[in-house]
């Protein structure tokens, strides 16, 4: 821990699971998912040694298809001692599915997961970010759920998900029924007058590690908090090539990809990080601000 990291700052990581072909870009349909390698094995490891390694602890987002297809995944990360959280079941974006399917999804991932690690699910983080204003009755159906928190609403402009205007740090999100949650949303940078998204997967990969720095700084002065994220694929450059994205999309997907780990290591050096779970124990009581997302 550096002269940087404050011990009234929370700093937060977290790892969502899942596998290279089940990304958004890909367009993959699941009934296709079993005709791919399973990599998840190797880069799951890599993560926990290094997380070992710097003595931090972080929140795995994982799917209900990897904890029913590779379950040894959920246990191994249980068993060290990371948080486990539900990343839903089929990685399909949240307007892809209706409300009832939606209430289906986080149940059953919750069930296979908790049956898995012997560990409660509190947290959970929708595909592709996608809690938007279009699928905001999901924030109603997590709070019934029970669900302590929800890390799914990106506040930034994007072309597949996004908030632009809701908080960048900690808050209440309100749903169209009234009902409310804590909302954790991963970093920002605020610059340009906007929140750019600079926290996790392409982005973290794209920028130099300096600049995700600053943006820590920066989100945590504010609001006392810093939440990044990444993938278990993106420490797998030898990964197979997707012939189903398009260029773009295989750009965005590939980029940087044999410079994760080593901008890992450099944070988790830099700053102590901990689970979502830790925090939305400790403060949520201590975060009075009110989003709606009616």
């Amino acid at each position: 821990m550096t002269e940087t990291a404050s011990s009234q700052c929370a700093y937060l990581i977290s790892i969502d699971v899942e596998e290279y072909f089940q990304v958004e870009a890909a367009g993959l349909p699941p009934h296709q998912w079993d005709g791919y390698e399973k990599r998840l094995e190797a880069p799951i490891n890599q993560l926990l040694e290094l997380l070992g390694r710097r003595n931090a602890l972080a929140t795995f987002f994982i799917l209900g298809w990897v904890a029913e297809h590779e379950p040894n995944i959920v246990q191994t990360i249980a068993r060290a001692g990371h948080e486990i959280a539900s990343h839903g079941v089929s990685h399909q974006m949240i307007h892809r599915l209706d409300p009832e399917q939606f209430r289906v999804e986080l149940r059953e991932s919750r069930r296979r997961l908790e049956d898995l690690s012997g560990k409660p699910v509190m947290g959970y983080r929708a595909p592709t970010f996608s809690v938007t204003r279009q699928t905001a009755w999901a924030v109603d159906i997590l709070a019934e759920e029970n669900y302590l928190y929800d890390s799914s609403v990106f506040p930034v402009h994007h072309d597949r998900y996004g908030v632009p205007d809701a908080p960048p740090g900690p808050h209440r999100a309100q749903g169209p029924a009234g009902n409310i949650i804590l909302e954790i949303p991963p970093l920002t940078w605020r610059a340009f007058g906007e929140n750019l998204p600079i926290g996790g997967g392409g982005y973290l990969r794209l920028f130099p590690v300096r600049l995700v720095d600053i943006a820590i700084q920066q989100r945590s002065k504010i609001h006392k908090t810093a939440a990044i994220y990444l993938h278990p694929w993106e420490l797998d450059p030898g990964q197979p090539i997707l012939p189903s994205m398009g260029r773009f999309s295989r750009w965005r997907h590939r980029v940087g990809l044999n410079r994760t780990h080593k901008k890992l290591d450099w944070l988790l050096q830099r700053y102590p990080f901990t689970t979502f779970a830790a925090f939305a124990v400790e403060h949520r009581e201590r975060i009075t601000e009110v989003f709606s997302y009616a």
